[in-house]
């Protein structure tokens, strides 16, 4: 089922990007500019289902330096600006292909923002190798950032939890409050496999206290933690068929 979604969504910003390439090739130059804009925005806005964000910009402030989003549009990353953000991190990854990855990375020049790509996954163990690459990239990113995934619940939800462990020095059991309802994450769902890596977690440091990351190198098991999580249809049905989460 992922498989096939996966396939027709691809078969969509293909379409939509012939009908731009015909836009572009086969019409007069004053009927392009104002067509191609319209088409662009109209492909982002349905096609990434992004039209939500227009009333639901799902925006939290975690820190001082750092805010939580769904994907931005265009005005939005420049009220970013205006908040005083000096870095977008892109947790969706490079999407060169994608409208809404391009009108981002202009959006970004055009306000003096720097991009920052950085994926992760929603829906699987995090691996060691994006934990490692989470800690250095806090580690070396230049504040206030404002970390974005599509939906601004679950991959945002996850690196927020890091955040605030890791530079905010917060419990563990306080900083999985960034994976909450309030910001439309549902554990119930195939999302939930991030919760219950932080639960995995807290119940090995509750027995024997160890620090996150020594945990993550020596103890935590990424294959054997997706084997044993075990997700709720009904959840899965909301996450993927009602609301499209990547």
């Amino acid at each position: 089922m992922a498989s096939s979604k996966k396939k027709a969504r691809r078969a969509l910003w293909s379409a939509a990007a012939r009908l731009r390439a015909a836009v572009a090739t086969r019409t007069p130059d004053a009927i392009r500019r104002r067509v191609s804009p319209v088409l662009n925005y109209g492909e982002m806005l349905l096609l990434d289902h992004l039209v939500f964000r227009l009333a639901f910009p799902n925006r939290h402030k975690v820190s001082d330096k750092v805010w939580r989003a769904a994907q931005p549009l265009p005005h939005q990353i420049a009220s970013a600006k205006k908040l005083g953000v000096r870095t977008v991190v892109n947790l969706r990854g490079p999407l060169d292909d994608n409208t809404t990855y391009v009108y981002e990375r202009e959006a970004c020049r055009r306000a003096g923002l720097k991009l920052v790509d950085f994926r992760v996954k929603s829906r699987n163990a995090p691996t060691v190798e994006e934990l490692r690459g989470a800690r250095e990239l806090f580690q070396t990113v230049e504040y206030p950032i404002l970390m974005h995934c599509k939906s601004g619940a679950d991959r945002v939800g996850l690196m927020s939890v890091l955040y605030r462990h890791l530079h905010d020095g917060v419990p563990m059991e306080e900083a999985v409050r960034q994976l909450s309802l309030r910001y439309g994450h549902i554990s119930q769902a195939r999302t939930g496999i991030i919760d219950y890596f932080f639960a995995r977690y807290m119940a090995d440091n509750a027995k024997s206290p160890i620090p996150f990351y020594d945990w993550v190198e020596t103890v935590y098991d990424p294959e054997e933690l997706r084997a044993s999580f075990k997700s709720n249809t009904w959840a899965d049905r909301i996450v993927d068929r009602v609301l499209h989460r990547e």
